[in-house]
């Protein structure tokens, strides 16, 4: 079966999803069900290709090594090292400072997101989808539902930012917002 993927596309892919899947490994996402953390970057991918029609390598690969900074081990070196430096570069772009306290992180989120490269909006848009998803499925224990549509608020102040990076992202969340009951901008 012939398609539109090439093996060095293909063999990318893979590569990014263990390397995350091996970082990833003792992680759990915050929802009640504790899902394995890789099923996170998993989904971005699946947005950003299946739902979305994204075609840019360099943002599904961001898009699945996207907290690998933040959250593991993982140093920018190592990112260049097994995947160039410009999946480096858009990992970097999507990655908090975790020495800022939290509410400094989600306002610089909004003010840097137009600044980010084309690669960058895509993944922090289809991270922002996956985890609103996932916040309306399976919210984390303790999260009123009012914390949870200020959440979908604070998204898509992020989403908007980057909304011109991709018109079909956008309508995604913008569904999504829609069913969430959130009122945004």
């Amino acid at each position: 079966m012939k398609s539109g993927l090439n093996a060095e596309w293909l063999g990318q892919f893979i590569k990014a999803l263990h390397f995350a899947a091996v970082k990833h490994r003792d992680q759990r996402r915050k929802g009640s069900a504790a899902s394995p953390y890789i099923n996170h970057p998993i989904d971005l991918a699946h947005i950003l290709w299946n739902e979305a029609g994204e075609r840019d390598l360099d943002a599904v690969l961001a898009a699945i090594l996207h907290d690998t900074v933040e959250d593991t081990d993982t140093t920018p070196d190592e990112i260049e090292a097994h995947f160039g430096r410009r999946i480096r570069e858009i990992v970097e772009e999507l990655t908090d400072d975790k020495s800022l306290p939290k509410q400094v992180r989600k306002d610089l989120q909004i003010r840097h997101a137009a600044r980010k490269s084309a690669p960058a909006k895509r993944a922090k848009m289809a991270e922002k989808i996956g985890n609103v998803r996932e916040l309306l499925h399976d919210p984390p224990k303790g999260w009123s539902r009012a914390r949870q549509i200020e959440y979908v608020e604070w998204a898509d102040k992020v989403v908007a930012e980057c909304a011109g990076a991709s018109p079909a992202l956008a309508e995604i969340f913008a569904r999504l917002k829609e069913s969430a009951g959130g009122q945004g901008k």
